[in-house]
């Protein structure tokens, strides 16, 4: 990433600039102040690479997400892979005139542009849900069918998928002049982007090898690697040593096995593995990898030693040491579909008999600092970007427009009744699903109003915390706690409603930052609003269909042991999403935690950042930003790192 995200606001970032500037340094070095407004991007190329882009990914995404090591592919990919697509389809195709009545269009209006290559992979952007995969709701139909095995309508499936992503972009309307247009809401992430469309379509100098053959280069190379551990030697996927020269000792695995322990002298020779829960780490900057090492190191090395073998916590040794299933109090699997009654609502009586449920000191640790971290990073991004983020604020109202918005001016701007219809329709949607399949999806009208207006209420701040320091807090653990207050014993009910709330807002970040990149590449915004929509539509329908068609034709799918051995369709992530929905939605907040410990670690989340901040507001000067790797950053790394551990039991 070229963007250093964590950089202090000061002075230096905002300047007093001319009409021909942008106030923000990293803007001035990246985005073009230059427009060309006769470019087409309403072209055959890019509708016909933007819906098999769209269409291609939303497969692959879906299909691989079932599997033990799941393969994200993502926007980048077609970025670069549609170039010299566009380029041959400019050279070949016809350019004759065709007209159809008034209409007049041609398959081929000249060279490739920027333009048509950012609309092509914001296409494909959607297909792959921004970055993330599979849509979300898809994973509420397979914790339904695959782990609860009970049953629910294609209908009810393909709705909870597009209602849950359009949502949001209703929300994203309304932020849309606060977060977007001004030049202090900057969205580092956006600049990375037009870094990368800069350079494709840049000439290369004499003498210099292609980007185009370079890509091929290496696309050839990993195509022929990947065969090594991917068919030929798939022990070299996970290769633990310790496990290798002790494979009967327990012990030995806890420590040293990559898939099930500490991962302690364990490697892997397949990109797929490094990938596969976090991303690529050639895109990521030093600091954020920095904070990585640090998070796994006191999670991994310090925190669960400590619990597992040290102290014994809640009889800790009854469990493995990672796991993402759900014990009973002897240490075995815990029959989660024998206290689920008839109505899909947890049994009582069973329950009593069956005892409480038990989680690994992995998992319980994961949710503990799942809460720290809700309250650590709105301390993080109040104590040491809230100056920043309130300046900001305050000159996008006050600021006149930059460059980059007075080009923009010259587009038709998207009409605010074009986001009404599309929230409206959208809740109207959603409301048909709460009202007249309630049976499917256990949630009320109420719940589902709810999760809108929590959604509403965090899109502003968030979208200016990811616009002002590339940080995206999650509202999953939180909107699954409140609505397992308030509504227990509704597994369904749970996930539902943190989906529309969660992912709506998410959504809606994701459209807006979307939105940034269109803004700095000179889009016409009905054109980038037409193809998000269409593009989220279209994916999630996809979605829905493969999953639809893995979870009826795959016997035993996402039940490891059922399947045959080294089977891949493990489901991993749903997994986690399954335990997500019995802890917080089945059996409920209040049974598990009995009501205390999450009130304790919210407040140690905002403890520990105040007194962080105490620490080190002193070092902050320009020369020393970097945080030293050790703020809410890393809480959030490691966060993220611990699902990669869960997801990965067999």
């Amino acid at each position: 990433m070229a963007v250093n995200v964590q950089e202090k606001w000061d002075s230096e970032n905002v300047v007093p600039y001319d009409d021909e500037e942008s106030p923000i340094e990293q803007v001035r070095l990246t985005v073009s102040n230059e427009d060309n407004p006769s470019l087409p991007v309403w072209t055959f190329r890019m509708w016909f690479l933007g819906i098999v882009s769209c269409a291609l990914l939303s497969f692959l995404n879906t299909f691989f997400s079932y599997r033990a090591e799941p393969l994200v592919i993502t926007m980048i990919t077609v970025q670069v892979a549609t170039l010299p697509i566009g380029r041959l389809m400019a050279r070949v195709l016809p350019t004759r005139m065709f007209k159809i009545m008034s209409w007049e269009f041609t398959l081929n209006p000249g060279p490739f542009n920027m333009k048509e290559h950012v609309l092509i992979s914001i296409f494909a952007n959607a297909g792959s849900a921004f970055g993330n995969g599979p849509a979300y709701a898809v994973g509420i139909v397979d914790i339904i069918k695959a782990f609860y095995f009970r049953n629910i309508s294609f209908l009810a499936g393909w709705i909870l998928v597009v209602a849950t992503q359009v949502l949001g972009y209703g929300w994203a309307g309304i932020m849309r002049k606060l977060v977007v247009d001004p030049a202090e809401m900057w969205w580092p992430s956006s600049l990375v982007q037009v870094s990368l469309f800069r350079a494709l379509h840049e000439k290369e100098g004499e003498g210099k090898t292609s980007r185009g053959k370079f890509f091929l280069i290496v696309l050839a190379c990993s195509f022929i690697w990947y065969i090594v551990p991917g068919y030929l030697f798939p022990t070299l996927s996970n290769l633990a040593l310790i496990c290798l020269v002790y494979p009967k000792s327990v012990f030995a695995q806890q420590l040293g096995s990559g898939m099930k322990g500490l991962g302690i002298l364990s490697f892997t020779f397949d990109w797929a593995v490094i990938a596969s829960y976090l991303g690529s780490p050639l895109v990521y900057p030093f600091f954020v990898i920095v904070n990585v090492i640090i998070g796994y190191i006191g999670v991994v090395y310090i925190l669960i030693p400590v619990s597992y073998w040290g102290l014994n916590l809640y009889n800790a040794k009854n469990f493995p040491l990672f796991s993402s299933e759900l014990f009973d109090a002897r240490g075995q699997i815990y029959n989660v579909t024998s206290i689920v009654n008839d109505k899909f609502e947890i049994d009582k009586v069973s329950y009593a008999q069956h005892g409480r449920i038990h989680l690994s000191t992995f998992f319980a640790v994961t949710y503990g600092l799942n809460f720290a971290a809700v309250t650590a990073t709105v301390s993080q991004v109040v104590l040491f970007n809230g100056k920043e983020i309130w300046q900001r604020l305050r000159t996008s109202y006050k600021g006149k427009p930059d460059i980059h918005t007075r080009l923009m001016m010259k587009y038709k701007d998207i009409p605010n009744w074009w986001f009404v219809l599309t929230l409206a329709l959208s809740l109207v949607l959603s409301l048909v699903l709460c009202i007249f399949m309630k049976d499917e999806v256990q949630l009320s009208w109420w719940g589902l109003i709810l999760a809108a207006a929590l959604a509403l209420l965090y899109t502003l701040p968030i979208s200016i915390i990811t616009a002002t320091t590339n940080m995206a807090p999650g509202l999953n653990v939180i909107t699954e706690y409140i609505i397992g207050i308030i509504l227990p014993g509704k597994p369904i009910a749970n996930v539902c409603f943190k989906t529309y709330s969660y992912m709506s807002m998410s959504q809606a970040v994701s459209f807006l930052q979307d939105f940034k990149l269109g803004h700095y590449m000179k889009v016409p915004p009905r054109s980038m609003f037409i193809i998000q929509l269409v593009g989220t539509i279209l994916a999630g329908t996809i979605n829905m269909a493969v999953a639809w068609w893995l979870l009826n034709s795959i016997e035993h799918i996402c039940q490891p042991d059922l399947l045959p051995p080294n089977s891949p369709w493990t489901c991993q992530s749903d997994r986690v999403f399954f335990d997500a929905s019995v802890i917080w939605g089945l059996v409920g907040p209040r049974r598990i935690f009995l009501g205390q410990g999450e009130n304790i670690v919210l407040s140690i989340g905002a403890f520990l950042e105040v007194y962080w901040h105490q620490c080190w507001c002193g070092f902050y000067t320009k020369h020393s930003q970097a945080k030293l790797g050790l703020n809410t950053s890393t809480f959030q790394y490691f966060l993220q790192l611990q699902p990669v551990c869960l997801q990965q039991q067999h």
